[in-house]
């Protein structure tokens, strides 16, 4: 879709821009796609199989059809097993994945092989040989699923539980913004909501790192983004339509004070836990000393 180019410079772009408007902040937060030519690759193998087996007869090409649906669903099991990978390692408190779909597409890739072999030579041993042989070379490249809970020592899972639903459900509102903001063709508006997105994500894991915090991020979560989500869908109606330059200024202003809001949030967050943490170093020192042990807090 083509997109309209604006700025400082530009017939529709305006003349000055306030000095306190927050800088973009680069590439802070980008991340590499967890799908990539490797695993996309191996949507190829099915494809030529099922091709290379229509001649084959009844029962070649019953079996060379069963091993492409086979390989395919391997295919598109790994490709949730790396988006859900990246999530776990994207956070500091994450429950292993509930399914282990890596592996589930290894075990897929190699049956698929293994009916491929057999369909070419009948029997057991090659059909076996071939399809761990594949199986094994798929672990090899892709590894297996987080088969741990990560930094969840301590953490109510119930409170986890629930802040879990609440930022999928803020990261549905992130996206169904970043959606609408496409279709205005505004690169300057396309560029600050992925900048609001940045920060609001800040707060996101603020929140999953520290449970205790969802009653006070809540709304933050669910009502301010979902009204963002709709601001952002009726601005790229309206510009798409007019190209009204008052209502990009005005829904800029929109993303200013949200943005804000959502960083003082977060800052807030973190000095609450500082806090917290400063009243549980205070009880033990009193503990240690009532028990006779001396600390020089000049040491410390």
């Amino acid at each position: 879709m083509a997109q309209r180019f604006g700025g400082k410079f530009s017939p529709n772009g305006s003349p000055s821009q306030p000095a306190d408007t927050p800088k973009a902040k680069g590439f802070k937060g980008a991340t590499v796609d967890p799908v990539g030519a490797r695993s996309n690759i191996l949507f190829i193998p099915p494809v030529v199989l099922a091709f290379t087996s229509i001649n084959e007869g009844a029962i070649g090409m019953g079996l060379g059809l069963i091993g492409a649906a086979v390989l395919l669903l391997g295919a598109w099991l790994l490709r949730g097993g790396l988006t859900a990978e990246a999530a776990y390692n994207a956070r500091k408190v994450a429950r292993r994945p509930a399914f282990p779909r890596k592996i589930a597409a290894a075990v897929m890739t190699g049956s698929g092989v293994g009916i491929a072999a057999f369909s070419n030579e009948p029997g057991l041993v090659a059909p076996i040989i071939y399809g761990a042989a594949a199986s094994a070379l798929h672990l090899g490249a892709f590894g297996i699923d987080p088969l741990r809970d990560k930094g969840m020592e301590g953490v109510d899972t119930f409170q986890q539980d629930r802040v879990a639903r609440a930022v999928d459900e803020a990261e549905t509102h992130l996206v169904a913004m970043r959606d609408a903001v496409l279709r205005s063709g505004d690169r300057r508006m396309i560029a600050r909501v992925e900048q609001f997105q940045t920060t609001a994500k800040d707060l996101f894991r603020t929140v999953e790192e520290d449970p205790r915090d969802l009653t006070g991020a809540k709304k933050y979560l669910g009502v301010y983004l979902m009204g963002a989500r709709d601001a952002t869908i009726k601005f790229a109606d309206v510009y798409a339509r007019t190209n009204d330059p008052q209502a990009r200024t005005d829904y800029e202003a929109l993303l200013d004070d949200l943005e804000k809001s959502f960083s003082s949030r977060t800052r807030k967050m973190l000095l609450d836990d500082r806090s917290d943490l400063t009243v549980e170093i205070d009880v033990l020192r009193d503990r240690l000393q009532r028990e006779g042990v001396r600390i020089d807090r000049d040491m410390q």
